[in-house]
């Protein structure tokens, strides 16, 4: 499965090339509790059907019968739900979390202008560059600027009526040879929105596994990493004890801007895999330094879904910027 944002931009594109008008909704705020952050967002055509995710039920429910009844007609609008003081129609969605959402709603038509723009967005997603979308919220006027990629996805101007909306590769995953635990991290990882890419070239390791949505390559994971399989949104880790697999993987992710890169072993494992990277590999104490081996969180895991899982909550500490000792 791909990444929500990308497959939410990659639909409205096609909608678009097919000659149907599209409904783009981002989340701009919220406050208080919320199931979904800012910048999320969903896309839908007038006959109902979407992709993507703005609340997880409700709000979603209300939007697609009003979108069906006729509503949102105009080419920008700026919706509160959850919000008791708002509109009669808006204030009677209450969230069950208690909270307010912020939802900018634009009417996208099948035109040239339509089409760059989801292009754009389509080729930021796919790790191509970092943008910043700027929404003017009274004309609907967008344009694109070359942004670094840091800062939180969504600044409102208030007074000056402009929106900036932060867009960039979408998360991925590339893991480095098929194991059990590669399984398991797998289906974490869709699960949490990555795109996943399971790279193995022994197409006997996949006799009787069965990974709906995942990416399958028969190859040698450092072919696709070295063939630019990386951006800056990547997260690379290698689970099957081989070295002739993890250790050139490892290789290869060094010399790329993923922001996490890791492999199983032992603390004695791990000593040795330095050594070997340095003595044969070639690679500097710095390229070393970014390897997070041995690979995961301490928690204490046994299975192979324990040890996923410990990966996967290492992946997401490092995505979010905390340290292991802010746990």
């Amino acid at each position: 499965m791909q990444h929500l944002d990308l497959q939410v931009i990659e639909q409205a594109l096609a909608w678009a090339q097919s000659g149907e008008t599209v409904w783009l909704c981002t989340v701009l705020a919220t406050f208080g509790s919320s199931p979904r952050g800012p910048g999320s967002w969903l896309v839908a055509r007038s006959d109902g059907r979407h992709v993507g995710s703005l609340s997880g039920g409700c709000v979603e429910e209300d939007f697609l019968e009003r979108l069906q009844d006729g509503e949102f007609v105009d080419r920008i609008q700026v919706v509160l739900y959850g919000d008791a003081q708002g509109e009669p129609r808006e204030s009677r969605i209450t969230l069950p979390c208690g909270g307010i959402l912020k939802v900018l709603i634009e009417r996208l038509p099948a035109n040239s202008m339509t089409l760059d723009q989801l292009e754009t967005m389509q080729s930021a997603l796919r790790g191509q560059r970092h943008l910043i979308r700027c929404v003017n919220l009274s004309s609907g006027e967008t344009r694109f600027d070359v942004d670094d990629g840091l800062g939180p996805r969504v600044v409102e101007q208030i007074e000056r009526e402009i929106v900036h909306l932060r867009i960039g590769p979408a998360a991925r995953l590339i893991i480095a040879g098929m194991s059990p635990v590669s399984a398991s991290c797998a289906e974490f990882a869709r699960t949490l929105g990555f795109e996943v890419i399971l790279c193995d070239p022994r197409e006997e390791a996949f006799a009787g596994v069965d990974l709906p949505g995942i990416e399958v390559k028969h190859i040698l994971p450092s072919m696709f990493i070295s063939a630019g399989g990386c951006h800056a949104a990547t997260a690379v880790v290698a689970l099957t004890h081989d070295p002739r697999i993890d250790d050139l993987a490892m290789m290869e992710a060094v010399c790329t801007s993923a922001f996490y890169i890791g492999v199983m072993g032992s603390l004695q494992t791990s000593k040795l895999r330095a050594e070997r990277l340095h003595r044969i590999g070639g690679l500097s104490a710095e390229q070393i330094s970014r390897l997070h081996m041995p690979i995961g969180l301490n928690l204490g895991s046994k299975t192979p879904a324990e040890i996923a899982l410990a990966v996967m909550a290492d992946i997401i500490r490092v995505q979010r910027g905390r340290s292991r000792d802010a746990l």
